[in-house]
């Protein structure tokens, strides 16, 4: 049987085969062209039955070819026997059957859709395969492997010892018809091919394997559809052959099964008039002009062509989206989207808490915790519901957050109220963001190629990485690890020395060697007694102090959350990768790669309450005040700084204006790039303007400054992708694009903000597992780049090296030359934020689009059309 395949029954007869490539001999091609060319063809006939389509066939046969009516009777009676499905049999039905022996009878072959079933033909009293069994056909799960639409096509085949020449016949139905039984799944058929002769010739399987592929073939089956005349089938075959590729024999092992590829190319590709296309045999241009095309400029289209009007980009965005925004909502009703929103919920919460507390550190708690939670809950949720691109998510990053520190440092060293100084400071970066949307400065994006993208999406995602590992690397100051702990349970190592008499309380024994120290007499003249092996309750009941990194150490915590940080990454991307499993059904997989993160949380969540360490807690606000009570929640403009800073501030403005432009537009053309397959269209200006405005609400409430979050909205993307619920067996599923919509952007935003009412049950989940979520989404955004392919090939022996299509056409140490110039710009970017330089940071980011042109004095435009893309 075929679908997309070739699948063969085993021997034993009670398994298919994996599915794999049909290998044809030539010769069969060539048999099955002479069984068209003078055999019976019937065209666009009218038939309702299988009885009548054969009667019809038998009938009109060639006069120099006609059958005796004995024989004719013979030949009907065979064909319309009772057809016996190959079974698709649960382990249950094969548990019970063990045993058993399978019969075995005379082959006859059909074509189900795009399969090819084996028969086994019972004598039997002669009837036309009816309807009665059609309650089979509906339990048949392999109905699940058939795409909506499908049509089925029969190839019957088989050796007869009453004929003494062979009968063909091809026949298309004018319209498609279920004819019962036939089929291996109740479909419509339309196509029909009967071969049957004496044994004497022995080619009639590999001439009915060869129909039944050419019927699988999709530029075939055009032609099959639209003939006219014996003659366009011919050509057909034809046109198959002149693409044929022959194996030379004794090359290959005709028994080996060639597995089905990942990709496959389009019926376009097959028909361009491309000379690129038209050369497939050479070396793989034709795929590789495929590639190149899916990897053009992904933003070429009418979002970003300037109207030369005020505000006209933002008023094409309103139009384009408004019809949508129904189906916004709807879209969003998917259990899909319920996975979704519990994983970016866990990362925003993640992300919030983090840079709350490095905003904390930086400003004196001027920002805090609290505030992070209230403005991501507040920024996102307005976006979400107003956004062009409602998957973007909004969040602190890590350049906003240098340059919040930079900002505090200065108004600090200049006795400035940095609150105030940083409220006119983000309403003139709002008024610079409105003037931009006005004259359609998104319009330049069209000058961010892979160069730029790739160049700010590995210096996000390395911050990702570096700060969840960075986090886990602390832990080893808030939880020492004890490198000479010995067994000993008292304090026998330094002397207990303590003051005065007191009770002692519970002996309770110290699980780590303890040392104290003298604390001062509470009365003079006391004098002062050494007494060793005493336990920690003893000694701090007599009036001891602990001394020493192992006082209040409590094993093995370091140790377990490196452990859990660890097995979260692993199973994240274990369960991610499920879907393409061998094991379990599709939907299993398909559920388990959905739920892949909220099911590492929830494990590692498990393994840490079962072994009931102390480890570090998430700790969510539970009080809405703010984290310095020297301030308020709202800023006020004068009063705290001289009149002439509102002015001043319009400087570092600028700088602000270009990082949060960058960062935003950026972000924006990674999640709208054309392989996403987004259907409702992007809103570059409408997104600018919302992040513009809420500049101005966060800066009068003193609440962090928020931009799009590339890591976080490229794992909100991933986490929605889209593929094709029924796949043949064989084929990989399809990718058919994103869910787009807002409701999950909503609700994890909606969730933040009650996230202080659930800190009872947040409270149980390890910090170290969210640090693992965070490496997990930082290592997946870095994979999805080109640049990471790249820099593997530095690594590898030519030999080695993949197949990719940039390889075939651009000299290997010319893309080398490119990667390294790439990894240096990613270099200079990591050591202007991580140094005092960093105030410059923006500049460099619009640099990246100057460094891109110079490029062009170093790579010619062929290798930058493969490598990169062109500039408009």
């Amino acid at each position: 049987r075929w679908i997309k395949f070739e699948e063969k029954v085993e021997d034993g007869g009670e398994r298919w085969s994996t599915p794999h490539v049909p290998a044809l001999s030539l010769h069969s091609l060539f048999q099955l062209r002479t069984c068209l060319q003078k055999g019976t063809m019937l065209l666009d006939l009218d038939a309702t039955s299988f009885k009548e389509i054969v009667d019809k066939a038998l009938c009109g046969q060639p006069e120099e070819a006609e059958l005796q009516p004995a024989l004719r009777e013979r030949l009907v009676a065979l064909l319309l026997l009772q057809p016996q499905h190959q079974p698709t049999k649960s382990l249950l039905h094969l548990l019970a059957e063990l045993g058993l022996s399978p019969c075995r009878g005379t082959a006859a072959w059909s074509w189900a859709g795009s399969s090819y079933c084996i028969l086994n033909a019972q004598p039997r009293h002669p009837e036309y395969p009816a309807a009665a069994s059609f309650s089979s056909q509906l339990r048949n799960r392999f109905k699940k492997k058939v795409l909506r639409g499908a049509e089925a096509a029969h190839v019957a085949v088989g050796e007869v010892e009453f004929l003494e020449k062979p009968f063909a016949a091809f026949i298309r139905l004018r319209c498609a018809v279920s004819l019962g039984s036939l089929a291996e799944v109740s479909l419509p058929s339309r196509f029909l091919f009967i071969l049957l002769g004496p044994p004497k010739v022995k080619a009639y399987h590999e001439v009915g394997r060869a129909m039944a592929t050419l019927l699988t073939d999709e530029l075939f089956q055009r032609v099959a559809r639209q003939a006219q005349h014996r003659e366009d089938l011919i050509a057909g075959i034809a046109a198959f052959l002149d693409e044929l590729i022959v194996l030379p024999p004794g090359k290959w092992d005709l028994s080996t099964r060639i597995p089905p590829p990942s990709h496959l190319p389009s019926p376009r590709r097959r028909t361009a008039v491309d000379p690129l296309d038209q050369q497939p045999h050479g070396n793989g241009d034709m795929t590789a002009a495929g590639d190149r095309a899916s990897a053009g400029h992904p933003h070429s289209g009418e979002e970003l062509e300037r109207t030369g009007r005020l505000f006209g980009g933002l008023l094409r965005d309103i139009q384009r989206k408004a019809p949508w925004y129904g189906s916004d909502f709807s879209d969003a009703l998917h259990p899909q989207c319920l996975s979704a929103v519990l994983y970016i919920y866990l990362a925003t919460v993640t992300n919030a808490i983090t840079f709350g507390g490095m905003l904390g550190d930086a400003t004196a708690n001027m920002q805090g915790v609290l505030e992070s939670f209230l403005g991501t809950t507040f920024a996102g949720f307005i976006f979400c519901l107003f956004s062009g691109q409602p998957l973007t998510i909004l969040s602190s990053t890590g350049p906003v957050l240098v340059f919040e520190r930079l900002l505090f440092s200065f108004s600090q060293d200049h006795s400035l109220d940095y609150l105030e100084f940083r409220l006119w400071i983000g309403l003139w970066v709002a008024f610079f963001g409105v003037v931009l949307v006005a004259t359609e400065a998104s319009h330049l994006v069209r000058y961010f190629t892979r160069f730029t993208e790739e160049g700010f999406c590995a210096l996000i995602s390395l911050i990702f990485i570096y700060d969840s590992l960075k986090k886990m690397l602390s832990l080893a100051d808030a939880f020492p690890i004890n490198w000479h702990y010995p067994d000993e349970t008292s304090t026998n190592l330094t002397p207990c020395r303590f003051a005065g008499h007191s009770s002692a309380g519970n002996d309770t024994s110290l699980p780590s060697p303890l040392a104290t120290r003298q604390v001062q007499p509470l009365l003079p003249g006391r004098r002062v007694r050494h007494w060793e092996g005493l336990s920690r309750t003893q000694c701090l009941g007599r009036g001891g102090h602990l001394l020493g990194t192992s006082c209040h150490y409590v094993p093995d915590v370091t140790l377990i959350s490196f452990l859990l940080f660890g097995g979260t990454f692993l199973f994240c991307t274990a369960l991610k990768r499920f879907r393409s499993s061998r094991y379990f059904p599709v939907g299993v997989r398909k559920l388990v790669s959905d739920f892949a993160v909220i099911l590492a949380i929830l494990a590692s969540c498990a393994v840490d309450a079962v072994l009931g360490l102390e480890t570090p807690k998430l700790l969510v606000p539970s009080e809405l005040k703010p984290t310095n009570p020297a301030r308020g929640w709202i800023v006020f403009p004068f009063g705290a700084n001289p009149w002439w800073v509102c002015l001043v501030s319009a400087v570092p403005a600028v700088l602000v204006t270009i990082l949060i432009f960058m960062d935003q537009q950026i972000t924006a053309v990674i999640l709208n790039r054309r392989e996403y397959k987004l259907q409702k269209g992007a809103g570059f200006h409408l997104d600018l303007l919302c992040v513009s405005l809420l500049m101005v609400v966060t800066s009068v409430t003193g609440l962090p400054w928020y931009v799009s979050a590339t890591v976080i909205s490229l794992a909100h993307m991933e986490s929605l992708r889209k593929e094709s619920e029924t796949s043949a067996p064989g084929e990989h599923p399809e990718f058919l694009g994103i869910r787009e919509q807002r409701l999950t952007g909503l609700a994890v935003f909606i969730l933040m903000g009650v996230s202080v009412f659930m800190a009872p049950v947040l409270k149980h989940i390890p910090m170290p597992v969210l640090y693992g979520v965070f490496l997990h989404m930082g290592v997946t955004a870095l994979n999805s780049i080109q640049l990471m392919d790249r820099v593997r090939l530095l690594l590898m022996p030519a030999k080695h090296q993949p197949d990719l299509a940039y390889l075939r056409h651009v000299p290997l140490r010319r893309v080398h030359l490119f990667t390294v110039i790439q990894l240096l710009c990613l270099a200079l970017l990591w050591v202007l934020k991580s140094t005092m330089a960093a105030i410059i940071f923006p500049v460099m980011l619009l640099a990246l689009v100057g460094i891109r042109k110079g490029l062009e004095r170093i790579f010619s435009a062929h290798d930058l059309s493969w490598l990169d893309g062109p500039l408009p």
